[in-house]
C-alpha cells in the first residue's frame, strides 16, 4: 500500500481502501489500521471480526473449524482466543484514522451482523456511517451497496464532482 501511494500517477492524500464481503472487508479493516494517511476506508461485510462471538454464533466455516479444535481440546480457549487476537478485524478497525462507510446484512451467517458491528464500534473516527441490509445475507447490498460507496467517495474532502 505504500508504494502505491508513493507511485508517480497517485495522488497519496486522496488514496482510499475498500474491499466487498468477506476477505475483500477483512483485509480493509487491516489496511485502515496498519497505514496512515489514508482519505477513506470502505470494508463491505468484513470477514473475520470479533472471533470470541463469532466462534459461538454461528456453524460456517472457519468458525466452525474452531469450535471442532476446542471441542477436542477443551483447555486452549485462552490460547486460541489471543492467537486469533492478532487477526482479529477488531483490533484493526481499532486504529482506524480514516474517515469510514461499514455495511452489514442482518441475515448473514458468514460474516454475522453482530461481528460486524464490533468493528464498526471498535473504530474511533467520528466521520463514520454503516449502511445495513435487513433482508439480505452474505452478498450483503449489491449493487446497492455499490451506489451508496460512491456517493461516499463523492462526500469525501478532495472526492467531489466539480459543478
Amino acid at each position: 500500500m505504500e508504494e502505491a501511494k508513493r507511485a508517480p500517477i497517485t495522488d497519496a492524500g486522496r488514496t482510499v481502501v475498500t474491499g466487498d464481503p468477506t476477505q475483500g472487508g477483512g483485509i480493509t479493516l487491516a489496511v485502515a489500521g496498519l497505514v496512515p494517511d489514508l482519505a477513506g476506508v470502505a470494508p463491505n461485510v468484513p470477514f473475520l471480526c470479533d472471533f470470541p462471538r463469532a466462534t459461538t454464533l454461528t456453524d460456517r466455516h472457519p468458525y466452525r473449524e474452531i469450535g471442532a479444535y476446542l471441542n477436542v481440546f477443551r483447555d486452549r480457549v485462552a490460547a486460541v482466543r489471543s492467537t486469533l487476537a492478532y487477526f482479529d478485524g477488531v483490533h484493526f478497525a481499532a486504529r482506524g484514522t480514516a474517515p469510514a462507510l461499514f455495511s452489514t446484512a442482518l441475515e448473514d451467517q458468514v460474516c454475522p451482523p453482530s461481528t460486524v458491528y464490533a468493528a464498526y464500534n471498535a473504530y474511533p473516527v467520528a466521520e463514520k456511517d454503516i449502511k445495513v441490509y435487513e433482508f439480505n445475507g452474505h452478498e450483503g447490498g449489491g449493487t446497492h451497496q455499490d451506489a451508496a460507496r460512491l456517493a461516499w467517495l463523492r462526500g469525501l474532502e478532495g472526492f467531489g464532482v466539480a459543478g
